[in-house]
Order: structure tokens, then C-alpha cells, then sequence
């Protein structure tokens, strides 16, 4: 009459974790990566922003065009090289 009593003490088992072990180690790596691109773009930003007041305390010093140059013409080295330190393009995703 009676079959098999079901065993209702079967858990999730080994794979399980290690599947879940696998999720939270690539989610550890993925967010250290993240961080570390949130914080070089602070920095490039910041240092643009830094070449840029610089920039324009310049000109205000240079007398606004008695230095010989055209109207509208960027200091030196404040071309885009100096504006924004580049270590090389980032992957596309």
C-alpha cells in the first residue's frame, strides 16, 4: 500500500554552495573593479577641473590678449593631453 516515505531532510547539497560561493566571489572582484574606475574618474575629474582654473588664472594674468595671442586661442599646454591624464582607452563592455 505504502511506497517510499519521502525524506524531507534533502537540502540544497554541496553544489549549491558552490555555486553560490562562485556568485559572491565574482560579485566581490566585480565591485573592487568598480570602485577602483569611480575612483580614477574622481581623480581625472578633479585634475581637469584643477588644469582648467589654472587655465583661466592664466589668461586673467596675461591682460586679456596683450600677449601676442589670437582671440580664443588655448593657453599653452593646456591642450586636451593636459587636461586629462589618459593610462589608455577603457575596454568597451
Amino acid at each position: 500500500m505504502g511506497g517510499p516515505v519521502p525524506n524531507s531532510a534533502v537540502g540544497p547539497g554541496i553544489g549549491a554552495f558552490l555555486a553560490f560561493f562562485a556568485l559572491a566571489v565574482a560579485l566581490y572582484f566585480l565591485m573592487r573593479n568598480m570602485n577602483a574606475r569611480m575612483r580614477r574618474m574622481a581623480y581625472r575629474e578633479r585634475d581637469r577641473l584643477a588644469a582648467l582654473e589654472a587655465a583661466e588664472a592664466a589668461k586673467a594674468e596675461g591682460g586679456g590678449g596683450a600677449g601676442g595671442s589670437a582671440p580664443g586661442a588655448r593657453p599653452s599646454g593646456a591642450g586636451p593631453s593636459a587636461v586629462v591624464p589618459q593610462d589608455g582607452p577603457d575596454p568597451a563592455p
